[in-house]
């Protein structure tokens, strides 16, 4: 029936551009003689090659000619929608009767369109959509009218429902309150107490600190990053082992010469050593001093 549905557009269609090819392409799935197709927008978006839109519009155009009807009291496969060609379901009623009485005195054709038997549509998939008649009556006992639950709510403004557990802060009393940076659970230690862990002294490994400080240099700024840090409050162990990454990132080597430019604090500066020179030894030595505030 479907090539039937087709040539009726064809021949006898007054619509033009998209409109026109998607009244074909819904023709092209009808399944009887009642002319009856199911289509979704994005199907019939993709087979004309035309946007959502633009095929929302060619159907509301259509629907307007009376060359198509939405039937949105029925749903097709995949929850498609239903449409109808009406004209071309009455040729097709007209063609049949012609038919069965060619050998008869022919009677006035029917100027309406056939009625619809749905129980012949259930084959195609196409099925009567389930709308309650009443909405305001018929219900569904299982599920509430608000998609709520039938819990009864806790009442409002009843004040904090645990009396053993404060307002504010932590739940586990003997846990401390820390930055919500560090609060995933860590241990929270000090710097003494706090070990180098194998990812950091792997770290040192793979960025070369430890082949350009060495065993002993390393063991030195370690020693030398304690006694810094041994006035800081506890942290947790990934910001100990962050601030100490920092700290020997910037230790320099035990085999770099010290240069001493200002008097007093070591050795004289050499015979030959310029005033330039004598500024840049001064200059390291201050930055290979410890100010405290590292990390």
């Amino acid at each position: 029936m479907s090539s039937e549905a087709r040539e009726w557009v064809w021949e006898h269609s007054s619509s033009r551009g998209t409109a026109r090819l998607v009244l074909l392409s819904i023709a092209d799935r009808v399944a009887d003689e009642q002319c009856i197709s199911w289509a979704s927008l994005s199907s019939l978006a993709k087979r004309t090659r035309a946007s959502v839109s633009t095929v929302r519009e060619a159907i509301d155009r259509l629907v307007h000619a009376g060359e198509l009807e939405q039937l949105d009291d029925l749903i097709g496969p995949q929850r498609s929608t239903v449409y109808r060609l009406p004209l071309a379901a009455k040729a097709v009623a007209e063609t049949a009767e012609e038919d069965e009485d060619a050998d008869q005195t022919p009677e006035a054709a029917p100027e309406a369109t056939p009625a619809l038997r749905i129980s012949a549509l259930r084959r195609c998939g196409i099925r009567p959509r389930e709308v309650p008649e009443t909405p305001a009556r018929v219900r569904k006992p299982a599920v509430p009218e608000t998609g709520r639950s039938r819990r009864r709510p806790a009442p409002r403004r009843t004040g904090n429902r645990h009396s053993n557990v404060p307002k504010t802060g932590t739940q586990n009393r003997s846990e401390p309150d820390l930055n919500r940076r560090y609060s995933s659970g860590a241990a929270v230690l000090s710097a003494a107490e706090w070990t180098v862990d194998p990812a950091t002294h792997a770290w040192a490994r793979q960025q070369g600190h430890f082949d350009r400080l060495g065993e002993q240099g390393l063991q030195a700024a370690d020693a030398k990053w304690r006694a810094h840090r041994a006035g800081f409050k506890p942290r947790p162990t990934d910001a100990w082992a962050a601030d100490w990454r920092s700290w020997v990132a910037r230790e320099h080597s035990p085999s770099r010469p010290n240069l001493y430019a200002v008097p007093g604090n070591g050795p004289a500066a050499s015979a030959g050593m310029t005033r330039a020179e004598a500024h840049t030894a001064a200059l390291l030595a201050a930055l290979d001093e410890p100010t405290g505030t590292e990390g």
